[in-house]
């Protein structure tokens, strides 16, 4: 099953596109959600913190996997844009080897250096063996992540988005019954939570390159399609290693951040473990809304119809606004009561430190909806580069500020928590002047002086 995103209604097609997206990357959250509410509940806040800052680091090492994947979706989007089933079969044979083998030894690398990451962490000595316990089983699902991310951004360059949700919640289901059984009725612990995560990870990826293996026939390379071309692997590598570097850059930030926070001592940690979780899948949304928006540009790039990306880029920027507007204040307004889903409603501190996170991204949350949209575009027209300047723009700018205003004692942790919606902010500032400026560029090389429909 796959859509043709240069024809039909624009608004429909990028929403119908979109919408899987965001039920299937929420659920996708649920892996390391789950895990926290039932860590919280039942194994106290030290297992919390322990998982927390697990999440921040498997989010980073496994954003190598995914950057890699989402680029190679633009080159998806592109050929099948332009109707070459040769250029993209050659393109699945080839990606799928190179970002098969990154992820083996990015795995190696994960188990080998365990200890080393968590001193580099600044892990506080309390929370070291829980953490430690958690992510030798934890690291286990890295393969399965590849393997789930590479064929879901293979089938959704193709328009099919649909299909990818429908693996990840029966395994999102699976997940849930697991931990639930593991840690709260075999009382394996830390270890059961992990496990739990591992089996349904693996669940989704085999499930998911069964699909396609079995059903997509039309994606399935052949003998002659086996082969090495240079030109090809090139324009994968230029998109996959700038995305992968843009995705790497963007939550090696993050991981520093981590790594500051974690030097705030155990309340602090629980806090952002649990806020950090509801504030993503609180934009999760608008981010999906950006890949779904990226896909949309790349066929119509590929099908050389530029002044339906522009009709595209119009109404992406309205609904990001409405949603943002709505989501911004249910957050604001609900902060302390999200905060007690997953946080003992005895544990004050806990709760105080989160909804004072909470409230301060929200307010911002247009901005990083903008951002969004400003990574897939430039993806999208082959121009991965860009999205790594706003990447390192918005990152250098939070991890600059976190560390510089959070040692001012009158401000303290707040300061990192106020460095986040800056960053984004001044992303959007740069993303957004560099495309006045290429448009501008281009309308004086307009004979008429004014640019062209087919230019965006």
């Amino acid at each position: 099953m796959t859509q043709d995103l240069t024809i039909g209604n624009i608004t429909r097609k990028i929403l119908l596109f979109a919408l899987p997206l965001m039920f299937g990357n929420v659920l996708q959250q649920f892996y390391n959600l789950v895990d926290t509410l039932i860590v919280g509940r039942f194994l106290g806040a030290d297992a919390l913190a322990a998982v927390g800052a697990s999440y921040t680091l498997m989010t980073f090492l496994t954003s190598i996997l995914l950057g890699l994947c989402i680029g190679s979706s633009a080159y998806f989007a592109i050929q099948f844009g332009r109707d070459d089933a040769d250029r993209l079969k050659t393109g699945i044979f080839l990606s799928f080897l190179l970002i098969g083998l990154t992820a083996v030894l990015l795995n190696i690398f994960v188990f080998a250096g365990v200890d080393w990451i968590i001193k580099v962490l600044q892990v506080p000595e309390k929370i070291w063996p829980s953490m430690r316990e958690y992510l030798v089983y934890v690291f286990g699902g890295i393969f399965a992540v590849f393997l789930y991310n590479y064929f879901a951004n293979l089938l959704r360059a193709i328009g099919n988005s649909l299909v990818p949700l429908l693996f990840l919640g029966v395994s999102v289901v699976l997940n849930v019954v697991l931990d639930t059984l593991f840690v709260v009725v075999f009382h394996w612990g830390i270890m059961g939570a992990a496990v739990a995560t591992v089996i349904s990870q693996y669940i989704s990826g085999i499930g998911l390159f069964i699909y396609c293996f079995v059903k997509c026939r039309e994606l399935r390379p052949t003998k002659a399609h086996m082969r090495w071309d240079g030109q090809i692997l090139h324009s994968i590598f230029q998109l996959s290693f700038l995305t992968c570097l843009q995705q790497s850059v963007m939550n090696f930030g993050i991981l520093m951040v981590q790594g500051l926070v974690n030097s705030f001592g155990e309340t602090v940690m629980a806090a952002f473990a649990v806020a950090v979780k509801i504030d993503t899948i609180a934009y999760m949304p608008v981010q999906d809304f950006g890949n779904a928006f990226s896909t949309f540009v790349a066929q119509n790039y590929g099908a050389g119809k530029r002044e339906r990306i522009w009709q595209g880029i119009k109404k992406s920027v309205q609904g990001v606004i409405a949603f943002c507007v709505v989501i911004s204040s249910f957050v604001c307004v609900f902060a302390r009561d999200l905060m007690k889903l997953f946080v003992d409603k005895n544990s004050g501190a806990v709760i105080d430190v989160g909804v004072s996170y909470l409230r301060i991204e929200a307010v911002f949350y247009l901005g990083i909806g903008i951002l969004f949209l400003l990574y897939g575009y430039y993806r999208a027209i082959e121009k991965p580069g860009m999205s790594l300047v706003l990447t390192i723009c918005s990152l250098g700018t939070r991890v600059l500020l976190a560390y510089t205003l959070s040692a001012v004692p009158s401000i303290g942790v707040t300061g990192i928590w106020a460095s986040i919606p800056i960053g984004w902010l001044l992303a959007d500032a740069v993303g957004i002047g560099y495309y006045i400026l290429i448009r501008a560029y281009r309308m004086s090389d307009d004979p008429h002086g004014r640019a062209s429909r087919d230019k965006v």
